[in-house]
C-alpha cells in the first residue's frame, strides 16, 4: 500500500507552470491576479526555494457602459501591471490559463532588477494586457477578485 502512494506522488504533474493564472497571497499585490512567465521549482543559488517570475494586474480596468463615449471608455479601460519574482508559497494557482506572448529576452530575473529594462518590460506587458482586455476573452482575469 505504501509503495502505491509513493508511485502516485511521482506521477503527479507540475501545477505552477508558465501561462498559469495564479493569485498573489502576500505583499503589496496580495489578492491580485497574475500570470506565471517563468518558474523555478528547485530554486537557485540566490533564491534557494521554489519561485516564479509573474506578470499581474496592479490596477484593474473600471466598468464600461455603452452610453459612455469612446474617450471615456479608453480611459477607463487602462490597466496598471506589475512584474515581480515571487516565492512559490506566496502564489495560489488557479485552473485558468492565459496566453501572454511576451519576449523571453526582456523577461528574466536579471533584466527585472535593472530599472530601465523593467520599465520597458512593464510598457510591453501593459499593451499586451490591454489588447487582451479589449478582445473580450478571459474576462475573469480582468475583474477584481470577489470574496
Amino acid at each position: 500500500l505504501q509503495h502505491y502512494f509513493i508511485q502516485s506522488n511521482l506521477r503527479m504533474g507540475k501545477i505552477i507552470k508558465p501561462g498559469k493564472v495564479c493569485l498573489v497571497l502576500n505583499g503589496r499585490n496580495a489578492g491580485r491576479k497574475a500570470v506565471i512567465i517563468k518558474n523555478q521549482d528547485d530554486g537557485t543559488g540566490d533564491r534557494p526555494y521554489g519561485h516564479a517570475l509573474v506578470v499581474g494586474i496592479s490596477r484593474y480596468p473600471k466598468k464600461i457602459n455603452k452610453q459612455m463615449g469612446k474617450k471615456k471608455q479608453n480611459k477607463r479601460g487602462k490597466i496598471k501591471p506589475f512584474v515581480k519574482v515571487y516565492n512559490a508559497n506566496h502564489l495560489m494557482p488557479t485552473r485558468y490559463q492565459l496566453d501572454l506572448n511576451v519576449d523571453k529576452d526582456v523577461f528574466n530575473k536579471n533584466s527585472i532588477k535593472d530599472p530601465s529594462q523593467k520599465r520597458k518590460a512593464l510598457t510591453m506587458v501593459k499593451t499586451n494586457l490591454e489588447e487582451k482586455y479589449k478582445s473580450g476573452k478571459s474576462r475573469w482575469f480582468f475583474q477584481k477578485l470577489r470574496i
